[in-house]
Order: structure tokens, then C-alpha cells, then sequence
């Protein structure tokens, strides 16, 4: 039995200069639908072709390719979060929270890849 449990969604989060010519870049080349465009946050979420698998992209001047994170859903960050880090996972500072929107703390493996879980603050999920 797992430590927590993940929800069955994942989004992969992308460093990009401009999220919508690279949403309509994401339409045009693969398929993918914009889902929406969270100007305010400098975040894109597109839906891909495979159930439960979204593309997020983050908003950079200087992006860093190939820097890319799976972010895993989850219902109770807090409380995952508290049972990972007293089995001694590192996080990367603390969870970042925008309000009416999500709750996010990125955190390492073994091997330093990072990784971020996602709890929906929208009331949508």
C-alpha cells in the first residue's frame, strides 16, 4: 500500500515563452484542446488525447527546456505532504496556493527529479 493516494490524473507542466501560441501550436501539430488560459497565474492547461493526462504550461522569459514536471492530483495536499516529508521527502519550500484556483508543493526523488502534487481548489473536481 502507498504512502498516499494520487488521484487517477496527471498533468506534465512545461516552461514556455508564450502559453497561448504554444496552446495553439499544441492544437495545430498534436490535437490537443485549450482548456483554459489563467492569464493572472502565467498558467495554460491543454487536454490531451489520453483520458486524465492534461499539458500545463507556466510562462517564462528565459523557459528551460526539457524541465519538465509530472504534477499528480490530489485530494488533501496538506495531508500527503505531512506524511511524505516524515518519511523524509524533500520538498522544494512551501506549498504555493492560489486562492479560488490550486494548491501545489513540487518534491524530489531519490534522484532529484522533481516532481509536484496538485490539489483543485475550484470546487470543480
Amino acid at each position: 500500500m502507498s504512502l498516499i493516494s494520487l488521484q487517477n490524473t496527471i498533468t506534465i507542466a512545461l516552461s514556455v515563452k508564450d502559453r497561448h501560441a504554444s496552446a495553439d501550436w499544441y492544437k495545430s501539430m498534436l490535437g490537443f484542446e485549450t482548456l483554459y488560459h489563467a492569464d493572472e497565474a502565467g498558467w495554460s492547461e491543454l487536454q490531451t488525447n489520453t483520458p486524465g493526462v492534461t499539458i500545463g504550461m507556466g510562462e517564462h522569459t528565459k523557459p528551460a527546456p526539457g524541465n519538465c514536471v509530472p504534477v499528480f492530483g490530489i485530494d488533501d495536499l496538506d495531508t500527503a505532504r505531512q506524511k511524505l516529508e516524515q518519511a523524509n521527502v524533500e520538498f522544494d519550500g512551501e506549498t504555493d496556493v492560489v486562492d479560488g484556483m490550486v494548491k501545489t508543493a513540487t518534491f524530489y526523488d531519490p534522484d532529484g527529479n522533481a516532481m509536484m502534487l496538485a490539489e483543485d481548489l475550484t470546487g470543480a473536481g
